[in-house]
């Protein structure tokens, strides 16, 4: 394993952990979201560049289009959820509540 694959694993993997591990905030679980769709981004435009192949080309970008809704759908529910309970924070969501 070449050293960038193996920096894009742990980016990936530190990005999952703290998604798993570190769920206090709302808006610490969509950043550990965000650095994973990076990671996967930076591995999918390497992986395309080096096999030179014109149909996986576009998957990068696909994959960029769909982190950017989800960074959106994510903004707007921590909007909605720091409107009506005040905080931010996931032990205050209770879904039975809603």
């Amino acid at each position: 394993m070449s050293l960038t694959y193996f920096t894009f694993s742990t980016a990936f993997i530190l990005g999952l952990t703290g998604l798993a591990f570190h769920r206090v905030h709302l808006l610490s679980a969509l950043l550990c979201l965000e650095s994973m769709m990076l990671s996967l981004f930076l591995a999918l435009s390497l992986w395309s560049l080096q096999l030179n192949a014109t149909n996986f080309t576009t998957t990068p970008m696909l994959l960029l289009a769909f982190s950017a809704c989800e960074a959106g759908a994510g903004l707007a529910l921590l909007v909605a959820m720091s409107r009506t309970h005040g905080t931010d924070r996931l032990q205050n969501l209770n879904l039975l509540q809603c």
